[in-house]
């Protein structure tokens, strides 16, 4: 899908905008706080990380590609809102989880220790881009065997970063939360509503 061009995005006080994500957590998260893209742009970039890549620089790269690619795609006067989030236990990036093999050991590895959990927004507008990189502070409870099967069961890792949404069944094991609950699920809203107040859309 190639993105249509926008008609005067900036004479009027609803302006809007694409969000380069197929995410529907990060959709409903905007829809909270009252806000509908225009359009969604699905990015498919290469997230691998890079050698000696911290996860904040990984996590503000892959938001950045993700912006890029969206822009590459529309008009340039289209404003473009991009994040990436990343789960993090010390330099250690958990990846997004596609198995069943992988939601264990990353349950496994999150079970009774805290661990960070970044997300990095990018807007892209005609006259340059902003950005803010948010980081919360999740400590989980120490999982039991029993307890990873149960949570394996609901499929409510998959596709999520280190196998878990704070929003779903493991909420019940999170014993610690420290920063944006909502950066957790996937998009941090007081940050991303600056941004987008910062280009005249109204939040």
């Amino acid at each position: 899908m190639t993105c249509p061009r926008a008609e005067s995005p900036f004479d009027s006080s609803s302006i809007p905008f694409v969000l380069a994500s197929a995410s529907p957590r990060r959709r409903d998260l905007l829809a909270q706080i009252g806000l509908k893209p225009d359009l969604i742009l699905a990015t498919d970039i290469d997230e691998t990380a890079r050698r000696d890549e911290t996860p904040r620089s990984h996590v503000e790269r892959l938001a950045r590609a993700k912006a890029q690619a969206a822009a590459a795609r529309c008009d340039p006067d289209r404003l473009i809102l991009a994040a990436d989030t990343v789960v993090a236990l010390g330099r250690r990036i958990l990846p997004k989880v596609e198995d069943e093999g992988t939601a264990r050991r990353c349950l496994g590895l999150l079970s009774g220790r805290r661990h960070r959990v970044l997300t990095a927004i990018v807007l892209q507008h005609p006259q340059g881009i902003a950005s803010r990189t948010v980081e919360s502070v999740v400590g989980f409870a120490r999982l039991t065997e029993r307890q990873i099967d149960a949570l394996i069961a609901t499929g409510d890792w998959h596709g999520k970063a280190g196998g878990y949404a704070v929003q779903g069944h493991a909420a019940s094991h999170i014993r610690f939360l420290s920063g944006s609950y909502s950066n957790v699920v996937g998009l941090p809203l007081f940050e991303t509503a600056q941004l987008l107040r910062s280009r005249g859309v109204l939040v």
